[in-house]
């Protein structure tokens, strides 16, 4: 929209503030997702045409989903849905403005809590939770989830339509988890949001180190939660993913190569962001109810803090990964765990502990596998061996920026 027009802007600032709220609490009033999309759109057509000769409302959230509701009301009728309402004279009932219901900002932010968890279902596949998340909460469009996953429109679009028919059909309340189901409930939503994450910080696959446009949003979603949910959990997976972001400058040459940790120029790194996810941390910490991701924050924070790779704490780093061992254990912590002794102690010591996980079968095709015991070899100067691991490493490499950099450490040898 133009912003020469001060009703047109305001419309415009609208919806960049609104629309996610407004479409959560339609969610609510109609029991429906699509129909409250379709609300959510007549609601914003209505401003376009009122608010020029009426003014910019003092509430424009509420009413937004007052009309949006009306509107509602109207297409059901018109399917001839609400018959009964007609007959018995109570649709207006109904719409009735009720600022409790929509205007209270407590009642709003649960209502943009009670999309997300219900968007995380256990019900609802995790491929499913992540498309669905983003979709619904953070307004991105289906073409734009499919590109983000390299999975085609048609299909993603599909994986969308079957979610919200299951949560209509198996009646998936639309609600806060009571404070017992909380923990497990919680875990779900953290883990979509960092997925997302993942994939904006280092994309699987695709011409770029990064997405930023995903990690952004899995940011404002984690800021979302801390706000709505101030759990030591929720507030670590914000911390974690502010620390890493704030690498994101020295993650890429200007000419889009990828650049490890160790030779990073940390100058470039946002002291701003590193600041603020050490507090959260700390907050995380000081709850002693912390989890995986706060360990994992902590463990960020050490690196942040370094002057240099050879400056950090590995002892600490180490002691990180045993506390995140003990809580969590899995073949990945195990893998940088591995490396991270191969920091303190040495490339052999790190070299027996990848070489286990491999020979174990469990991380056989995951390439930051190959990868860093190619990398052990490198250092030990078994370049033979080195090779073949790279080379392997590249095999099950789709990202381009990492097959290059792994192209040209194989040149190296």
């Amino acid at each position: 929209m133009s912003g020469t027009d001060p009703v047109l802007e305001a419309v415009s600032q609208a919806y960049v503030a609104e629309s996610r709220r407004v479409l959560a609490t339609l969610i609510r009033l109609l029991g429906d997702f699509d129909a409250a999309e379709e609300a959510v759109s007549d609601a914003f057509r209505a401003a376009l045409e009122q608010w020029p000769r009426e003014g910019v409302p003092a509430n424009p959230r509420a009413w937004l989903v007052s009309a949006g509701r009306f509107k509602a009301i109207d297409a059901m009728r018109r399917r001839r849905k609400f018959d009964q309402l007609d007959e018995s004279g109570a649709a207006e009932t109904i719409a009735v403005t009720d600022e409790a219901a929509w205007a209270d900002p407590e009642t709003v932010e649960d209502d943009q809590l009670r999309l997300i968890f219900i968007c995380c279902h256990p019900a609802l596949a995790p491929d499913t939770q992540v498309a669905l998340t983003l979709r619904e909460v953070c307004g991105l469009a289906t073409e734009e989830i499919a590109r983000a996953f390299l999975t085609p429109a048609p299909t993603l679009a599909q994986r969308i339509v079957r979610a919200k028919a299951k949560i209509r059909d198996a009646k998936i309340p639309y609600e806060v988890p009571a404070r017992a189901d909380l923990p497990e409930r919680l875990g779900a939503v953290l883990r979509v949001v960092y997925l997302v994450f993942n994939e904006g910080y280092a994309a699987s696959a695709g011409e770029s180190v990064t997405r930023a446009d995903l990690s952004s949003e899995a940011i404002r979603l984690g800021r979302l939660l801390v706000d709505l949910l101030p759990e030591p959990e929720a507030m670590g997976l914000l911390a974690l993913m502010l620390l890493h972001e704030s690498r994101r400058a020295a993650r890429m040459s200007p000419s889009g190569d990828l650049i490890l940790l160790e030779d990073q120029d940390r100058r470039l790194w946002d002291r701003a962001l590193i600041a603020e996810g050490g507090r959260l941390v700390e907050r995380a910490l000081a709850t002693r109810r912390f989890g995986p991701y706060t360990i994992q924050a902590a463990l960020a924070a050490v690196h942040a803090e370094a002057p240099s790779s050879a400056a950090t704490d590995w002892d600490e780093v180490v002691g990180l990964y045993d506390v995140l061992m003990a809580m969590d254990r899995s073949p990945i912590v195990e893998l940088n765990r591995g490396v991270a002794i191969a920091m303190r102690d040495g490339p052999a010591a790190g070299l027996s502990i990848v070489e286990g996980l491999l020979e174990r079968g469990e991380l056989k095709e995951y390439r930051l596998a190959h990868a860093a015991r190619a990398d052990l070899l490198r250092r030990l100067g078994r370049a033979n061996d080195a090779r073949a691991a790279y080379e392997r490493a590249l095999t099950l490499t789709k990202q381009e920026p990492e097959r290059r950099f792994l192209q040209r450490r194989i040149g190296e040898l």
